[in-house]
């Protein structure tokens, strides 16, 4: 990958309009993020909070301690933490190792991505606030995740991602859909823990509309699909989120090559 300094990420020079994309710099700008997570998770989509989730309305545990959030802030609205309008959590395997997990090794076993050669990066907590979910939001985001990629060599990506709802069998299209067309090769394969583990295929192949199974998955799963991204083996009912996860890894090839085209369109160095 090319070279590439951390300014890309803390500038602000990645912009779409009033957006821009950029690493957390502020505690301030970390507690936005939090309180973005709060509004979205558990006031709109109903999760559970804890106790003092609750009280503070933040979504908070212990991996913001060691994770890099990128932030999509609207300078119309405000320069720092007064903007935040969308967020990501980002966690290396530096980062992961100071915890000693992952986040999503209470769901997977992803034995086979932590053994990966290569650096990793695990995604979690994507969301954007209601009057900003548009393709190019979105895509500002990816921008910001594709350049971090590129900064850390970042090979390979994964995370959970979520449907709606904690009945898998309201969820059989989708999710049947995922497993017989983006199954995740063995070698990269997480497969949910066994007593977490639910069966994908709920349906058998031949019962799978591939357009019905597509348009029933949320925007950002549709997202990782079009990256060329798997899922892993299994779902997993997450009770306090009020969702249904999926495991997606991504390869970053794609994201970064795209990343680096638009650099050299517009003439910009990234050393």
């Amino acid at each position: 990958m090319a070279d590439i300094t951390i300014d890309a990420l803390t500038s602000g020079d990645l912009r779409s309009g009033s957006l821009e994309v950029r690493l957390a710099e502020t505690s301030a700008e970390i507690l936005a993020a939090q309180q973005l997570r709060y509004r979205v998770f558990y006031e709109e989509m109903q999760a559970r909070p804890t106790a003092d989730m609750a009280a503070l309305k933040r979504d908070f545990d212990h991996f913001d301690t060691v994770c890099d959030h990128l932030l999509v802030i609207d300078r119309n609205v405000g320069e720092g933490a007064a903007g935040v309008v969308g967020t990501y959590r980002l966690i290396r395997r530096a980062a992961a190792a100071r915890i000693g997990t992952f986040y999503s090794s209470d769901e997977y076993d992803i034995s086979r991505i932590e053994e990966y050669p290569g650096e990793v990066l695990e995604l979690g907590r994507s969301c954007v606030d209601p009057a900003y979910r548009t393709r190019g939001s979105m895509q500002l985001l990816w921008r910001g995740i594709a350049a971090y990629a590129v900064l850390y060599d970042i090979h390979l990506m994964f995370g959970c991602a979520s449907l709606p709802g904690i009945d898998p069998a309201q969820l059989a299209m989708p999710l049947s859909y995922l497993y017989y067309h983006h199954l995740a090769p063995p070698a990269l394969r997480p497969v949910a823990l066994p007593h977490r583990f639910v069966d994908m295929r709920m349906l058998d192949e031949h019962e799978v509309d591939p357009r019905r199974g597509i348009n029933e998955l949320p925007p950002l799963i549709k997202g990782y699909l079009r990256l060329g991204g798997f899922v892993g083996d299994g779902a997993v009912v997450d009770h306090q989120f009020n969702t249904t996860d999926v495991s997606i890894v991504v390869k970053t090839d794609l994201i970064t090559d795209k990343y680096l085209r638009h650099y050299e369109r517009r003439g910009t160095a990234l050393l």
